[in-house]
């Protein structure tokens, strides 16, 4: 009874235990605006102190260029040699860059250095440029900061300069090198020439054999000699028979023939021939009508007898064949038409001697030459590989010294030409410190601090949604 008696908690401790129970929580909201509030107030701090206190700086660009086509060159000198040079393009490999290359050197030590000189600065003091290379570009950009838009020019200016100077001494140092291997190599060539040239000359001097044309002639020579052979035969068989056939039809061999001519050159013995003919003839005639002892007839053949004594004493004088032989030609001395014969048969007989003589020594040529062909085809052969190497060694020589010169033709094989595409720009603004970035880096971390304050808030709530036994 005393329990339905009891009376319900009036409005005021019905505040009052209401306020007790938020009491914590204003406590806790307290605490989070407070932290809020200095992370807040620090971040906006350190972001006007940047604003105040950040010196300006103002940002120079320029643009480099690469072009990417390759170069070539050939150089063909007849009978001497040939000369080939070609660049390929400088981005045709996948794994060099030229680009990255020139990124690095544009950043290196000795860039700066020479930048710092050039644009008056320390070169502690002087910055590091950045560098950006475009995709799927052949471009280079690059930026550099000064404390004014007049240094920032400035610099870039130098940068680029210097830049351009070291791509140019690279290039030269690259020549020079390139240029004393050369030469290097180009003595040793040249000895290489000289040596061979030489083994040739004493080759040449030793054996005669001064070329593989002397050799081929030798060879003509050879088939001409028998040729001439050949030939030489058919006319000692042709005046042979030539000889034998006149011999035949005068019955006298060629001796006999040749001192019947004798005979009927010498005038003498052919007027005593004329006489005894006559007187030859008067015998005869007188003897047919006269007697043995008829002093006429004997008158003749006294004459007769003495003339024939003393044609037989000069046709000995002249031949010196016995009485009988020089009579059995008086006929012969007499006769014109086998006179003739005689003559022909003595002049096919010395043909045929002197073809046969010519044969002789013909033949002899062919079995000298035949004796040394062996030994010429070993020195042809010789010859010909001297003559070779001599060539090729010249060849090479001349190529390599061709090489050269064309290899000077393009300076820029390693390092590729470089071509500005923007000058380095005057800035006229400053580029650093960015009112609107330093702003919104202040919103930005102003809405990280709430965001995170706000995860703590809610952190039990979000603790038992996730993991509700816990």
């Amino acid at each position: 009874m005393k329990q339905d008696t009891m009376e319900r908690p009036g409005l005021p401790e019905r505040l009052w235990l209401k306020f007790k129970r938020r009491r914590p929580l204003l406590r806790r909201q307290k605490r989070y605006l407070h932290i809020a509030a200095i992370w807040i107030a620090v971040i906006w701090l350190i972001t006007m102190v940047y604003l105040v206190l950040a010196p300006e700086q103002y940002r120079s660009k320029f643009t480099l260029i690469l072009p990417g086509s390759g170069a070539g060159s050939s150089l063909n000198v007849e009978s001497i040699g040939q000369a080939q040079s070609s660049v390929s393009s400088a981005f045709s490999s996948s794994t060099i860059s030229p680009t990255e290359n020139y990124k690095r050197l544009l950043m290196t030590d000795i860039t700066l250095r020479e930048s710092a000189e050039k644009s008056g600065d320390h070169a502690d003091r002087f910055p590091v440029p950045v560098v950006k290379l475009i995709d799927q570009t052949n471009l280079i950009q690059v930026e550099i900061v000064g404390r004014n838009s007049k240094e920032a020019h400035k610099r870039a200016i130098a940068l680029k300069e210097s830049f351009l100077e070291q791509l140019d001494g690279l290039r030269k140092n690259e020549a020079e090198t390139r240029e004393r291997s050369d030469v290097r190599n180009l003595v040793q060539l040249e000895k290489k020439v000289r040596s061979t040239q030489q083994a040739l000359l004493d080759f040449q001097a030793t054996t005669g054999l001064v070329s593989l044309d002397q050799f081929n002639t030798r060879i003509a020579n050879m088939d001409s000699l028998r040729q001439q052979e050949r030939e030489a035969r058919l006319a000692v068989k042709q005046k042979s028979a030539e000889s034998q056939r006149f011999s035949s039809i005068l019955g006298k061999d060629v001796d006999g023939a040749n001192s019947a001519m004798r005979l009927r050159s010498d005038p003498v013995f052919q007027q005593l021939a004329d006489r005894f003919a006559k007187l030859e003839v008067s015998a005869h005639e007188k003897g047919a009508t006269l007697g043995e002892n008829h002093g006429a007839l004997v008158q003749v053949v006294t004459e007769r007898d003495q003339l024939k004594a003393a044609l037989v004493k000069r046709g000995q004088s002249v031949t010196g064949l016995s009485a009988r032989a020089i009579m059995r030609n008086v006929d012969i001395a007499v006769a014109d038409g086998r006179s003739n014969l005689m003559q022909n048969m003595v002049i096919a007989n010395s043909q045929s001697a002197g073809a046969r003589a010519s044969l002789a020594v013909i033949r002899k040529d062919i079995a000298n030459q035949s004796a040394k062909s062996g030994e010429l085809v070993k020195q042809a052969s010789v010859l010909a590989d001297l003559v070779r190497d001599h060539r090729v060694a010249e060849a090479v020589f001349s190529s390599a010294l061709a090489r050269i010169d064309t290899n000077k033709q393009d300076p820029f094989a390693s390092y590729p030409l470089v071509q500005t595409l923007e000058q380095p720009s005057v800035p006229q603004k400053s580029s650093s410190p960015s009112l609107l970035l330093a702003f919104a880096g202040a919103l930005a971390g102003t809405c990280i601090i709430l965001v995170a304050l706000g995860l703590l808030w809610f952190r039990q709530t979000i603790i038992r949604k996730i993991a509700p036994n816990v």
